[in-house]
């Protein structure tokens, strides 16, 4: 999606998409994102009310789904940063995997054109950056290298333990006392 130019013919940004492809024309594209991140599955629930342009399928990243669609993928990667492959091979990670899938929804394929400039693409990076930082903040490291996810309700995973539940406790209120 380089050197595209937003404004013009649709046969000319046709040709430009085409041309950001390889020539290869893309029918489908998968996006792995993290299943326990508020910011991921927010972004694909909004993924799925959108018109799109291609198909997007909406994969955890790190599932059995995941590992069975790419054998050969790193999926750890796909767990640190949003990861999007299309039907053609063409594997996308971060800022690039946020405009190509901006590129897929029809109301936000300008926007993606504009991205992909090079004035456009430090702001995909940035914003890319922003969401990293984001989860980043929301995730907590159990000081052996390992992130541990923690939800509101009590419950958290370790990788190395599992799904555990911590109820809370009475002084916060939440404890029935009848």
């Amino acid at each position: 999606m380089s050197h595209l130019n937003a404004a013009g013919s649709g046969d000319t940004a046709a040709r430009a998409d085409r041309d950001a492809t390889g020539g290869v024309p893309v029918r489908r594209l998968t996006v792995l994102y993290d299943a326990d991140c508020e910011l991921c599955t927010f972004v694909r629930e909004w993924l799925g009310r959108q018109p799109q342009l291609v198909p997007l399928v909406l994969v955890p990243a790190g599932s059995e789904r995941a590992r069975a669609l790419f054998p050969t993928l790193d999926h750890s990667a796909t767990l640190a940063d949003i990861t999007v492959i299309g039907d053609g091979g063409q594997l996308y990670r971060g800022a690039g995997a946020w405009v190509v899938v901006l590129w897929a929804l029809r109301e936000h394929r300008p926007l993606a054109h504009r991205l992909s400039t090079p004035a456009g693409a430090r702001v995909a990076k940035g914003a890319a950056l922003a969401a990293a930082k984001w989860r980043g903040a929301r995730k907590d490291d159990n000081g052996r290298g390992r992130q541990v996810y923690r939800r509101a309700d009590g419950w958290s995973y370790d990788p190395s333990l599992g799904w555990t539940h911590t109820p809370p406790a009475c002084d916060s209120g939440a404890c029935s006392t009848g």
